[in-house]
């Protein structure tokens, strides 16, 4: 197993043997963990955690939702959603109110404190933009974004289809 060392401007968390018929999928699960603890540090320094925004996104894009609306939008579970609206909540960035359509329903809406704070998450997101592609041209930011919406096409395909690739 090699050992990596981030002055070095490599991986900083070592490549172990097991991994080394992936070694795109590893180098995806170091960026994914460096992306969200980068996203952790900026997000908190407004009062927020990692994925609070994105819900905070579509809420201020989309008007009020109902939050199992929310769970499709994000692809989430109900538990963890009820967990970050509540938390966005008792922050006074949402609010919820009666459904006029369903009673049985919960309407998600954001609240004015929550559109002040809609500069401050775009400010944090292309500060975070900026980190992730520091030393990139335009045209090879284009060419990273084609590479990553075709990984994930990829695995939604399989997702939609796991027996395809069962046992393989």
């Amino acid at each position: 197993m090699a050992q990596f060392t981030p002055e070095a401007g490599e991986a900083t968390v070592p490549v172990p043997a097991a991994a080394g018929g992936g070694p795109l999928s590893h180098a995806i699960f170091r960026l994914a963990r460096l992306h969200r603890m980068f996203a952790g540090q900026l997000l908190r320094r407004i009062g927020l955690h990692p994925g609070q925004e994105l819900v905070m996104m579509h809420l201020w894009e989309l008007g009020p939702q109902r939050q199992t609306d929310l769970v499709r939008l994000m692809d989430s579970d109900a538990a963890t959603m009820t967990r970050t609206v509540r938390r966005l909540e008792q922050a006074g960035f949402v609010r919820r109110r009666p459904s006029p359509t369903d009673k049985r329903a919960a309407l998600i809406e954001p609240t004015a404190a929550s559109h002040a704070l809609r500069h401050e998450v775009e400010r944090v997101w292309r500060q975070l933009e900026d980190l992730v592609a520091a030393d990139l041209s335009a045209s090879e930011r284009a060419d990273a974004l084609l590479t990553l919406e075709r990984l994930e096409r990829n695995l939604i395909q399989a997702a939609a289809d796991p027996a395809a690739h069962h046992g393989q």
